[in-house]
């Protein structure tokens, strides 16, 4: 591995100009694709195979005037202090807004309140619901703002008119405060390597990568359904991991550079050392990204999948692009002094050698202490909650948290997350049992009303509308739901009927028990594919498992945080959450496999470190001081970047976004201070030699990859020479 890296790095530095020109040419080639062959993203969010997902699939072809996807708005109207919306005037105006609602672009129906009976008891509060053609992220702009300027009419009259439902949400854009990050990120690297050179080089390779994964996701959206978010997270991830990538190689050659002074032997070793450490840990992200198709919920495959191929192109990039750059840059990687090793154990001893030999000496109270700190923080992660954002969760100030208001005051909460069931007559008296599921579904606690059964045109499906009580994501409503389908059977007997419930807070509900069925087979997988690559790149027992341990250990901290802030709502106001609420099904099993590739990310290049020291020859006590000199400061470099790339998402305008971006960014600064560089010195230090244990039946089947280099500095020597192969042709390691 690291012999084949190494002619790679040298093979691209040599020929810097066939190499960039070779990524120009793709990045141009994807360009032209994302502009000719783009089709729309959407934000649709399904669960095949569940019972909601069934019945809305069962009305798009029974019963396609339900428009069961389509978009809905919901407009709610507020009468003055002392006055109805009986009242003559206050009638007309909201007739004058249903006539507007009805002649907006792409509304294919509108329910008008005085004759859906849609007025609360006391006269003051009113609901017209459109429904549209489309889903929410399909409508434009104008589309939009033709909804919201219908609002004005009822207002002009004296009426308060707000706007709820999913016709108003967008897709995910980026902002200010992502950029933000990237500029932080600069700095950083900036103070690092103290060169613009070496600092610009990252940022450069990384936008690469990023620009070439996203015209690639572009140009395949005309071919398949891929979400909108899914550009979001592969952008948050190809960032993120492509600066990290490229700066452990630059920071590996300028230590080659300092030793040997020959740029092109030091590319050739900084590839085969650092990138065989990139190549491993980019395997365990994209591993754990592209696992997230087993969860069966196609966004998750689609956001999962998308950010694997962009993590997938940061490590092409690093291992190709980058040292050719770096053959343009040459001895200017220094900052134009004479190049210094940065990793040098001559001299004052960094802050990281001197944190180790802490650790080391104190490894039992620091473990402790470190073990306590993050079970304390794991504490809310027992009160976890899903549920989708709502209107509820929506800024104080906007129209849709508005609207939400005034339902819930003029009508209860249940209204804003009403069940619809579908009762299918299957050639029989659909209407009689629509009318036996309606005395059933009635005599259920938490039910406050039921509409009358509107009838398919064909006569074989019936929808009723069931309102509960409480809000979509209140425990009673999802028992609701449950006592509902506990009730199917004896309906099926007693009409011969199917009866089914969907509508968005149903399929909410299946989307949880979706993810909890999968989250055990997924970790399972997720965690048993790394734990070989790494017992692969470790030849090792116990560093898997302590690996694995400690991302559990991550996992829960980062989950009790994420409940305090977004769910609780503890330090809201600092990390702009408007309004605490559950959190979406979708991102605890997405934290999962992000969190798990970033955090062998760190494991890799700090473990292999040591590793490397310990099979050169050092005791393993000082492997671990030595290891942790060569890379924490780099590491550390590496999180804060990573911290600042995922911080910058927090401050976005949707919750899903922000919840990810946070708990991602804390993620990292526990696994990466807390775990990494804290706990597992302190565990290798008790483990000491028999941390690299590996029984000798074992040593003998498993293929020996070289990721320190060990073959690649015994073939060389300590100071390199010519490559043997010649430059067109790469020849694998080994082959000589």
């Amino acid at each position: 591995m690291a012999t084949f890296l190494y002619r790679i790095g040298r093979f691209s530095y040599r020929r810097r100009w066939l190499v960039t020109g070779l990524w120009v040419l793709l990045l141009a080639l994807v360009g032209v694709g994302a502009a000719t062959t783009s089709g729309t993203m959407s934000n649709s969010f399904s669960v095949p195979g569940t019972e909601a997902q069934r019945a809305i699939d069962h009305l798009a072809e029974r019963f396609p005037q339900a428009n069961a996807s389509g978009a809905t708005a919901r407009v709610v109207f507020e009468a003055p202090d002392g006055q109805t919306l009986t009242d003559p005037a206050n009638r007309a105006a909201v007739g004058d807004v249903v006539n507007a609602l009805t002649a907006a672009p792409k509304v294919v129906g509108v329910v008008d309140p005085y004759q859906a009976n849609a007025i609360s008891p006391d006269g003051r509060y009113g609901i017209a619901q459109a429904r549209y053609s489309v889903q929410g992220p399909a409508l434009e702009t104008a589309d939009r703002d033709a909804l919201v300027r219908t609002a004005d009419v009822g207002r002009a009259a004296g009426l308060t008119v707000e706007i709820g439902g999913d016709a108003l949400q967008s897709s995910p854009e980026t902002g200010i405060t992502e950029v933000i990050g990237i500029v932080i990120a600069a700095v950083v690297l900036a103070l690092t390597f103290g060169s613009l050179v070496a600092a610009g080089l990252p940022l450069l390779t990384a936008l690469v990568g990023v620009m070439v994964g996203l015209a690639g996701i572009t140009a395949v959206s005309g071919f398949v359904d891929i979400n909108a978010n899914s550009t979001i997270l592969a952008l948050m991830l190809g960032i993120a991991v492509g600066i990290d990538y490229a700066l452990f190689i630059v920071s590996r050659f300028r230590h080659e550079l300092a030793v040997r002074r020959d740029p092109l032997e030091a590319a050739g070793r900084a590839v085969g050392t650092a990138g065989s450490a990139v190549a491993f840990a980019g395997l365990t992200v994209i591993i754990a990204l592209a696992g997230l198709s087993v969860v069966g919920i196609p966004v998750l495959r689609s956001m999962g999948l998308a950010a694997a191929a962009t993590v997938a192109i940061a490590v092409l990039v690093a291992l190709t692009l980058l040292p050719a750059l770096l053959g343009f840059a040459g001895k200017r990687i220094t900052g134009g002094r004479r190049a210094r090793d940065p990793e040098s154990d001559r001299g004052r001893a960094p802050m990281g050698e001197r944190w180790a030999r802490f650790v080391t000496r104190r490894r039992v109270p620091v473990l402790v202490a470190a073990v306590l700190g993050l079970g304390v923080l794991a504490i809310p992660a027992a009160d976890l909650r899903l549920g989708f954002p709502d209107d509820g969760t929506a800024a104080a100030e906007t129209t849709q948290h508005k609207a939400y208001e005034m339902l819930s005051l003029g009508f209860g909460p249940g209204f804003n997350g009403p069940l619809t069931v579908v009762v299918d007559g299957d050639g029989g008296d659909v209407g009689a049992a629509a009318t036996e599921a309606t005395g059933t579904i009635r005599s259920l606690p938490n039910v406050v009303s039921i509409s009358p059964p509107v009838i398919s045109p064909d006569g074989s499906t019936a929808l009723l509308t069931v309102t509960p009580a409480t809000g979509p994501n209140d425990p009673a409503t999802t028992d609701l739901v449950t006592d509902i389908r506990d009730r199917q059977s004896d309906l099926r007997t007693a009409t011969g009927a199917e009866v089914s419930v969907t509508g968005s807070t149903a399929v909410n509900i299946d989307a949880s028990s979706r993810v909890n069925d999968a989250f055990l087979p997924y970790l399972g997988l997720v965690v048993g594919l790394a734990f070989l690559i790494l017992l692969l790149m470790f030849r090792s027992i116990l560093v898997p498992l302590k690996a694995t341990l400690g991302f559990l250990l991550s996992v829960g901290a980062t989950f009790g945080a994420m409940v305090a802030v977004f769910q609780w709502g503890w330090l809201g106001s600092v990390f702009g959450v408007e309004e605490a609420s559950p959190i979406a099904p979708i991102v605890p099993v997405l934290l999962i496999g992000i969190l798990f590739g970033l955090a062998m990310d760190y494991q890799v290049f700090l473990v292999t470190r040591m590793r490397e020291d310990y099979v050169h020859g050092r005791t393993a006590q000082e492997a671990i001081v030595t290891g942790f000199r060569h890379g924490a400061r780099v590491v550390t470099a590496a999180a804060i970047i990573m911290i600042s790339v995922f911080g910058g998402f927090i401050f976005g305008d949707q919750v899903l976004i922000q919840s990810i971006g946070f708990a991602l960014a804390f993620g990292v600064l526990v696994d990466a201070f807390v775990v990494r560089m804290t706990i597992v010195p302190a565990v290798m230090s008790l483990l000491d030699r028999s941390a690299w244990w590996l029984p000798r039946w074992l040593a003998r089947i498993l293929p020996v990859v070289d990721v320190e280099g060990e073959r690649l500095a015994r073939d060389l020597g300590p100071d390199g020479g010519d490559d043997p192969v010649t430059e067109p042709e790469l020849v694998p390691a080994g082959a000589r």
